[in-house]
C-alpha cells in the first residue's frame, strides 16, 4: 500500500509541476451559459453545445452550465446551442470569463427549428460520461427508468423473472447492484430499493440521466463499481406551468402525469410531480395459468421548494410512494388465496417516504468556489409473499454529503473534498427468520482535478470509509482523459468500489420456485477493481457528421456474493471462493446521413465468468448466468420538418447466454455440460405527431411476439418439487402497442 500510495504522490507531484509550467503558454476561454426565467433568476444550462466557427473545436456544459474550451488567435465567432433555446453567436476577441444568457424558444414551429442530439458524450469529463437528454427519453413511452435506456448501447434492462415483474439493469456485464444510481446526486437506487426501484422515477420526471462508465467520482461514495448513474429531474424554475401526460396499452396499462409549477418571487419558486399507474388487465400470453405481467396500482408524487439567491440557495422537499402489485396464477385471489394451496400466489406491498434538502454557499466573483451540503433522509416498507415463502422488509436510512469546491492558483487545478455520512437500519424477516443489520458509515474524500485545455485532464480521488461492522476501506481511483487532436479523446481509468450486498431485495427473482434456500455464511462486503480503456473519435463523411466509440473494461472481484442455482432444489448463498470477473467490449457509431435522420449501431461483448461450487466441493469457472454473450442495436430516428412529425425505432439483437441446467434432479460437477438459451431479436418503434402545445404518440414494443417458450416450469404443479418461475432469459409477454398524449401550458403568472 505504501508504494503504491508513494506512486500517486509522484504522479500528483509531476503533473503539477508540469501543469504550471505550461499553463502560460495554453490560452483558453471560460464562462457559465444560463437562461433568465420570467423572475430574473439564473438557471445554469446543461449540455448546451459550445464551437467556434468554421472549426470542430469546442465543448458542452457541465451541471452548472460552466465550460472551458481552447482558444485559438483565429478564433473570434462562437456559437451556443441547445435544444429547446434559441442558437447565439458571439464575438469574441479576449480571454475574459464569459456569461451566456440563452433564450427559450417560444416562438411558433412554423417560423423556427430547434435541433439538437438525442444524447452526447461528456468531452470534457475525463470519465467517459453519456448524457441522454429529454429528447431521447421520448423516442419511446418511457413509462418509468427503466423503459429509458431503450435506445441506449450501454444498459440493458430485462425482467428478472416470470411472476413479479421486478427488472434488472446490467452495464459491463454486471447487474445494476454494481451501478451507483443516484437522484440528482442522492443515493436512489440502493438497499430494500433495489427491487423495484426502477419502477418509481417516473420517465416524465426525468430530465436528463448522465451515465458513467467504470468507477464513479469518490465524492459520490464508494458503491460505484461498474458504472454510475444520475438521474437529473425537473426542476421547478424550468418546468412547465402545467404539465399532463397520459398512457393506455393493449396489455391494460394505465399512467397518468400531472405536473405543476410555479415561480413564487424573484428567488422563490416551488414544483409538484404526480404519477399514478395501473395494471389492471390480465394477461396470459402462453396460456400456462399464470399472469405474465402482475396486476399493480402505484401512486407516486415529490413535491420541492427552491430558494435562488446570488450567494446562497437552497431546496428541500418529500418523495412520497404506494404500491401493490400481486400476480402469480390467473385464479389467485389474494383475500381468500394468500399462504394457501387453492393457487399460488405473489404479492408486494410497498411503501416509501423521503425527505431532501440541499443547502449551497455561492460566491459570485468566484464561480469555481462553492460549499454545498445534501442531507436525504428514508424509510422503506415491503412486506410480499411467494407462495407460502413471505418476506417483511423495513429499512430507516439517512444520507448527508458536505462538499467543498475551490482552485489552486488557477483553473487548471481544482479539487473537491468533504466529509459524508450513510447511516442504514435494515430489520427483514424471510421464512420466519430475521436478518438485522445496523449500518453506520462516516467517511472523508478528495479529488484533484489538472486540466491542460484541449490536451489533457486528470482526476484523481480517493476517500476513506469506517464503517461499524467491516472496518475501515480505503477506495482511490484515478481517470486520466487525452484530447490526441480536436476529434479524438482516449480515456484511462482505475480504481476500485465496494458495497455491503442485500441478499433479499436483491434477488425477488429466485424465490418464485420450490428451491430451498441456504445461506452457506456471513455475506461479507464485495470489493472489486476496475480497469477501463475508451476511444472516442468524431469525424465528417462528405459534410455529413459522425462518432465513434470503442471502449473496453475489465472488473475483477475481490469478493463477490455468488448466487448459486447449478443444483434444480436449492439456491446457494455464499462468498466468493475462487476467481470472479467482467470483460466488457463495446464499438458503437453514430451518423448522420441526412438533415434530421441520426442512426447508432452498436455492437457489446462479454465475457462474464464466476467459481462455482461443484458437489464433490472443487470450483468450476462458468459463464454467469442469464447474461447474453454479445448484443447488437440498431437505431433509427427521423424528423420532418419543422418536428411535425418523428419516427424512431430500435432493433436489438440478443446473442445466447448460458442458463442453469433445469433437469429434474440435476446437480453440477465438473463434468456437467453448460446449457445456453438462444439469441433473439426485438424490435421497437415509435411515432410523434407534434402540436405547437401538445404531443400524440403511438409506439410499439417486441413487435416480432417473441416470447420465452414455457418461461414456467411445472407450471401447473405450482407447489411441486419441480416448479420453478426464475429461469427467465427472454420475453415474457408478447407484443405491446401503446397511445399517449403530452399537453403543456408554459406560460406564467
Amino acid at each position: 500500500m505504501a508504494n503504491i500510495k508513494n506512486k500517486f504522490n509522484f504522479i500528483f507531484l509531476s503533473l503539477f509541476i508540469f501543469g504550471v509550467q505550461t499553463q502560460a503558454k495554453t490560452q483558453f476561454l471560460e464562462g457559465k451559459v444560463f437562461n433568465i426565467n420570467e423572475k430574473g433568476i439564473k438557471i445554469p444550462l446543461i449540455g448546451a453545445t459550445l464551437r467556434w466557427q468554421n472549426s470542430s473545436n469546442g465543448g458542452i456544459t457541465d451541471f452548472e452550465g460552466y465550460f472551458k474550451i481552447k482558444k485559438n488567435p483565429e478564433n473570434h465567432q462562437l456559437i451556443i446551442s441547445l435544444i429547446g433555446y434559441l442558437s447565439d453567436t458571439l464575438m469574441v476577441h479576449t480571454n475574459v470569463f464569459l456569461e451566456i444568457n440563452l433564450k427559450e424558444s417560444n416562438t411558433d414551429l412554423e417560423a423556427v427549428t430547434i435541433r439538437g442530439n438525442s444524447s452526447v458524450m461528456d468531452k470534457l469529463n475525463p470519465i467517459q460520461t453519456e448524457i441522454i437528454t429529454s429528447l431521447a427519453l421520448k423516442k419511446a413511452a418511457c413509462c418509468n427508468l427503466s423503459e429509458s435506456f431503450e435506445t441506449n448501447a450501454s444498459v440493458s434492462v430485462s425482467y428478472a423473472d416470470a411472476i413479479t415483474g421486478s427488472k434488472q439493469i446490467q452495464m459491463l456485464g454486471l447487474s445494476g447492484s454494481y451501478i451507483q444510481i443516484n437522484t440528482e446526486n442522492i443515493p436512489n437506487i440502493r438497499g430494500l430499493n433495489t427491487t423495484y426501484g426502477l419502477n418509481y422515477t417516473p420517465g416524465t420526471w426525468v430530465n436528463s440521466i448522465d451515465i458513467g462508465k467504470g468507477t464513479g467520482s469518490v465524492v459520490n461514495g464508494y458503491e460505484s463499481m461498474s458504472g454510475s448513474i444520475n438521474v437529473e429531474l425537473i426542476k421547478p424554475e424550468n418546468a412547465d406551468k402545467l404539465f399532463i401526460n397520459s398512457y393506455l396499452n393493449s396489455q391494460g396499462r394505465a399512467e397518468l402525469n400531472v405536473h405543476l409549477a410555479d415561480t413564487l418571487s424573484k428567488k422563490w419558486s416551488v414544483g409538484l410531480l404526480t404519477h399514478a399507474s395501473t395494471q389492471k388487465g390480465k394477461v396470459d400470453g402462453n396460456d400456462d395459468g399464470f399472469l405474465d405481467i402482475p396486476l399493480y396500482t402505484q401512486y407516486n408524487l415529490i413535491n420541492r421548494w427552491k430558494y435562488q439567491g446570488e450567494k446562497f440557495s437552497t431546496q428541500f422537499g418529500v418523495k412520497f410512494l404506494d404500491e401493490n402489485r400481486v400476480g402469480g396464477q390467473t385464479k389467485f385471489d389474494p383475500e381468500t388465496d394468500k399462504n394457501t394451496s387453492k393457487a399460488y400466489g405473489f404479492g408486494s406491498k410497498t411503501r416509501r417516504l423521503e425527505v431532501f434538502g440541499k443547502i449551497a454557499m455561492l460566491f459570485p466573483n468566484q464561480p469555481y468556489k462553492g460549499l454545498g451540503l445534501i442531507i436525504n433522509g428514508l424509510t422503506h416498507d415491503n412486506q410480499s409473499y411467494f407462495g407460502f415463502k413471505n418476506y417483511t422488509g423495513n429499512e430507516q436510512s439517512i444520507y448527508s454529503n458536505l462538499i467543498f469546491q475551490n482552485i489552486i492558483n488557477n483553473t487548471n487545478h481544482t479539487y473537491r473534498t468533504g466529509a459524508s455520512l450513510l447511516i442504514d437500519n435494515f430489520d427483514e424477516s424471510f421464512t420466519g427468520q430475521k436478518y438485522i443489520r445496523n449500518e453506520i458509515v462516516p467517511g472523508i474524500f478528495g479529488e484533484y482535478s489538472f486540466t491542460i485545455p484541449e490536451k489533457f485532464n486528470l482526476l484523481l480521488g480517493s476517500r476513506v470509509d469506517f464503517h461499524n461492522i467491516y472496518g475501515t476501506k480505503f477506495t482511490p481511483r484515478l481517470h486520466l482523459k487525452f484530447d490526441l487532436d480536436n476529434k479524438t479523446q482516449l480515456r484511462a481509468n482505475i480504481g476500485t468500489g465496494w458495497r455491503v450486498p442485500n441478499i433479499f431485495a436483491e434477488n425477488f427473482g429466485y424465490f418464485v420456485n420450490s428451491r430451498a434456500i441456504f445461506i452457506l455464511e456471513n455475506i461479507k462486503p464485495e470489493i472489486a477493481r476496475n480497469i477501463g480503456l475508451s476511444l472516442n473519435r468524431d469525424f465528417d463523411i462528405f459534410e455529413k457528421k459522425g462518432s465513434v466509440i470503442l471502449d473496453f473494461y475489465r472488473t475483477d472481484f475481490q469478493n463477490q456474493l455468488i448466487v448459486d442455482m447449478e443444483n434444480t432444489a436449492q439456491v446457494l448463498f455464499y462468498n466468493q471462493r475462487g476467481k470472479s470477473f467482467s470483460n466488457s467490449f463495446q464499438a458503437e457509431v453514430n451518423f448522420s446521413p441526412k438533415e434530421r435522420l441520426d442512426l447508432k449501431a452498436a455492437y457489446r461483448l462479454f465475457d462474464v465468468k464466476s467459481d462455482f461450487l461443484s458437489q464433490n466441493g472443487t470450483m468450476t469457472l462458468l459463464p454467469k448466468q442469464f447474461i447474453n454473450k454479445d448484443r447488437v442495436l440498431f437505431n433509427a430516428a427521423y424528423a420532418t420538418k419543422w418536428n411535425k412529425w418523428k419516427y424512431d425505432i430500435t432493433l436489438q439483437w440478443n446473442g445466447k447466454r448460458r442458463i442453469p441446467n433445469t433437469e429434474p434432479g440435476h446437480t453440477h460437477t465438473i463434468d456437467s455440460p453448460q446449457i445456453f438459451a438462444p439469441a433473439y431479436t426485438n424490435l421497437n418503434a415509435q411515432v410523434t405527431k407534434v402540436y405547437k402545445n401538445w404531443e400524440i404518440y403511438l409506439g410499439g414494443e417486441n413487435l416480432g411476439n417473441f416470447k420465452q417458450k414455457a418461461p414456467i416450469i411445472a407450471a401447473n404443479d405450482p407447489f411441486g418439487k419441480d416448479f420453478d418461475a426464475s429461469m427467465v432469459w427472454g420475453p415474457v409477454a408478447g407484443r405491446m402497442v401503446y397511445s399517449g398524449v403530452r399537453w403543456k401550458m408554459g406560460e406564467r403568472d
